[in-house]
């Protein structure tokens, strides 16, 4: 049985290792149209931040082995271009020219790309984005070729922050621009205004409102001009999202769900048999809505592609859904998220309370101690907990873990707030502060 996969990063290799494994004669063939697999792309911004660390740090897998250890058929430089699932082929382009690969399985792993505004000047030089390796390597030859001192940053998301304080870390000036007000949307506004408050202790300067209207190139200087913005660059990253790759299986049929992303079932399989989708192309289900959404994260990505090859195997593996569980670094912040904000709980029809509670995150007079913030929300109705978002300087990137496995178990907020969580001076006060906020939501239950 042949098992091609178009895609060779976090679903497709997770896909394709599992699958030589779980059936040793299996051939696997893997489509990829760069020449890097099997890398950490959520290691970047750290990376760039390391003027003397090779990009290529990054690679957790060589594709040699791939090719030699494991057996797998593993094809870079390849690009897949259409898929016929009439024919069950898939074609594309590679180094010796044009290709028709069969297949009796088939997995579509083609991640996701960088949004890009629609901005005159969008595509001059120096103007980048950073989603594959490549774009980590052309913005570190940028940052070492030229003598960049200031960069505009679009977008104020997760990417953009890490982003500003990479930059910031080697001495460059970074403003962030962004057509809506305020900082971070999701947030809770008194979460948010702790983010923003180490943005400017750090230098980082905001323009939020303000909408750009082009960028000038003029050599190798860029001028942002829009709605009250006049700024001048020496690279601009363009950090305002992604988009799935799935162009190639809407033209092949298959349906699509929220974000155009290719729509799977809980196997990964997808609307035409014998053909599933996992990473940042496909959609999945939020275990507090049962909804499909599009939210596109790592483990995810790894974890549907052991799914889709279990299946394309003969297996029968579901994978419960994902509640949007994230954290990222913001200077010395740590700042997360998971499950529904307010406005998203109400969308889907429940009716949000919420509360948000300021503590510490070491025992009364242990020293080193700093403030950690909660903000979580339930249902008036059920009494269910929804979701949760913590930002501190310590604590706050595990203790979400708490959150989102009682999301997974469906729990109530009083249920969570009976939970037994652990309880040591050095690592929080005996009222974690996940309970404190549970205590009080309780209340306002």
């Amino acid at each position: 049985m042949n098992f091609v996969v178009i895609g060779g990063d976090a679903a497709g290799m997770s896909a394709a290792s599992r699958a030589k494994r779980t059936d040793p004669n299996l051939d696997v063939i893997v489509l990829e149209q760069t020449q890097d697999v099997s890398y950490s792309a959520c290691g970047m911004p750290y990376n760039i931040a390391d003027a003397g660390r090779p990009i290529d740090d990054l690679v957790v897998r060589k594709a040699e082995v791939f090719r030699q250890k494991q057996g797998i058929d593993l094809r870079t430089g390849h690009r897949a271009e259409a898929i016929d699932p009439s024919r069950r082929t898939v074609s594309g382009t590679g180094p010796g020219g044009s290709f028709v690969i069969a297949y009796d399985r088939l997995l579509i792993a083609t991640g996701a790309r960088p949004a890009m505004p629609d901005l005159p000047g969008i595509d001059s030089d120096g103007v980048v984005a950073l989603k594959k390796l490549e774009d980590g390597r052309h913005i570190k030859g940028l940052l070492r070729g030229r003598n960049v001192e200031r960069v505009v940053i679009l977008g104020m998301g997760y990417i953009a922050l890490e982003m500003a304080e990479a930059l910031r870390s080697r001495g460059i000036a970074v403003s962030l621009v962004k057509p809506r007000p305020g900082l971070l949307p999701w947030m809770a506004p008194e979460l948010s205004a702790v983010v923003g408050q180490e943005l400017a202790a750090n230098g980082v300067v905001r323009h939020d409102g303000r909408r750009p209207e082009r960028i000038e190139a003029r050599g190798d200087r860029l001028r942002m001009v829009g709605d009250g913005l006049d700024l001048s660059a020496d690279m601009v990253l363009a950090a305002i999202g992604v988009a799935p790759n799935s162009e190639m299986a809407a033209a092949a049929g298959l349906d699509l769900g929220p974000g155009r992303a290719i729509a799977v079932d809980r196997g990964m399989q997808s609307s035409v048999p014998g053909i599933y989708a996992a990473g940042d192309c496909a959609d999945a289900f939020h275990v507090v809505t049962g909804q499909r959404v599009y939210i596109p994260l790592a483990l995810r990505a790894n974890r549907a592609g052991w799914a889709a090859a279990d299946n394309a195997c003969g297996g029968s593996t579901e994978l419960e859904g994902i509640a949007g569980t994230a954290v990222f670094k913001v200077f010395r912040l740590e700042v997360a998220r998971t499950g529904l904000t307010v406005d998203e709980a109400a969308a889907a029809g429940f009716d949000p309370v919420s509360v948000v509670v300021t503590t510490s995150s070491r025992a009364h007079a242990h020293p080193g101690a700093g403030k950690i913030h909660v903000h979580l929300v339930g249902d008036r109705g059920s009494g269910r907990l929804l979701g949760a978002q913590m930002v501190g300087t310590e604590g706050a990137a595990h203790r979400i873990n708490a959150a989102a496995v009682a999301l997974h178990a469906k729990m109530t907020v009083a249920g969570f707030a009976q939970t037994d969580l652990s309880y040591a001076p050095p690592f929080g006060p005996v009222w974690d502060p996940l309970l404190t906020a549970a205590n009080q939501l309780v209340k306002k239950l």
